[in-house]
């Protein structure tokens, strides 16, 4: 969803930096194979590389939070390439494979993604976003209007992804042709998936690995 203005689910959540990866372990909990092998790395601050995904399945998660947000590097212009599955976008493996919160367990959801006003609570201002924005149109040659295009975090902040890692966020195309806001498909999952979550239907692991891996698939698993 947005970064840029609140949504209408007040429970996203934010955190630092981090290089993520989907590592090859089997078949993943929503039944697909996982990736196997460490997505390429993309431009930004040098941290340590991730290796692979925790012991429990969840994807990797960032090096630690950050009180304050700064504007993050974003990978070269024209080095992304959106996905297509049918009139529905996805985003660029190597460059935006996602990333999550260290801030958000499984054993802490009341206290963090479950809570109202978690999300509002860590996002970063839109004078770290409007750039990072620009620089993420220009690593997809997204040439759409900015109005409707979303920079959108791949795994949401509702469901503990990253709020401020490059391999989290990527300019999402707007796939609801006469919409005029940034309202995707997208979004409908994302809010799914978090009641699914916080009302204990679904492991957090499974959920943010299903959107992280294919949002579509998963739209199509969980439903709306």
């Amino acid at each position: 969803m947005s970064d840029e203005a609140p949504r209408r689910r007040a429970t996203r959540l934010l955190a630092p930096w981090a290089l993520a990866a989907l590592a090859a372990c089997g078949t993943s909990p929503s039944g697909a194979p996982s990736t196997a092998g460490v997505r390429p790395s993309i431009a930004g601050p040098a941290t340590p590389t991730v290796t692979g995904a925790s012991p429990d399945g969840s994807l990797p998660a960032g090096p630690g939070t950050q009180a304050e947000y700064t504007v993050q590097s974003q990978p070269p212009p024209g080095s992304c390439h959106y996905q297509w599955s049918g009139p529905d976008p996805l985003p660029d493996p190597s460059c935006t494979p996602g990333a999550t919160n260290p801030r958000v367990t499984s054993s802490d959801l009341s206290s963090t993604i479950c809570r109202s006003g978690w999300a509002a609570s860590v996002r970063p201002p839109p004078s770290v976003t409007g750039p990072e924005k620009a620089g993420s149109a220009a690593a997809y040659d997204y040439t759409g209007s900015f109005t409707t295009g979303e920079y959108d975090h791949l795994v949401p902040l509702e469901l503990g992804g990253d709020p401020n890692a490059p391999a989290n966020l990527w300019l999402e195309p707007n796939d609801i042709p006469s919409a005029t806001t940034t309202t995707n498909t997208k979004d409908a999952l994302e809010d799914r998936l978090h009641d699914l979550v916080c009302t204990g239907q679904v492991p957090l692991t499974v959920a943010q690995r299903a959107i992280a891996s294919d949002w579509v698939t998963a739209l199509q698993r969980y439903g709306t």
